[in-house]
């Protein structure tokens, strides 16, 4: 099975598959629309998810009337969007790590106290000191 992100298809095929004309490709990899990868001979090679791009592209700016300097915006969100949404649950999942072994330590500690002592949660200790009369 051939990956999305792999590079697998020559312009003239990736402009087919997008509906597009080579040209076009062209114009959006100059832009930064778009930016495929390269062959060992500097040949562009588009792969599935570039194709879908491609698409998204077109649909945005002939459907939607959005100028390319705003499809580059958009493309460029939801980018943004996507990154930070694998940052987050790589935090979340940081957390709850962390908060597994707060709660070992806590075992820990409160299994090592000596029995005479007793711990206190959430009290206060008030420390009283008679004044002089």
């Amino acid at each position: 099975m051939i990956e999305d992100d792999a590079p697998v298809f020559v312009i003239s095929v990736a402009a087919e598959l997008s509906g597009m004309h080579p040209q076009t490709l062209r114009q959006y990899d100059r832009l930064g629309l778009v930016t495929p990868g390269r062959a060992g001979g500097g040949g562009r090679r588009y792969s599935s998810r570039d194709v879908a791009l491609l698409r998204e592209v077109q649909r945005l700016s002939q459907e939607e009337g959005v100028n390319l300097a705003g499809v580059k915006r958009i493309i460029d969100l939801e980018n943004q969007v996507m990154a930070l949404t694998e940052r987050v649950t790589e935090l979340v999942t940081e957390l709850g790590e962390a908060r597994n072994a707060l709660a070992t330590a806590q075992t820990a500690a409160v299994a090592s106290l000596r029995r005479d002592l007793v711990p206190l949660r959430d009290s206060a200790l008030v420390v009283w000191k008679p004044g002089r009369r």
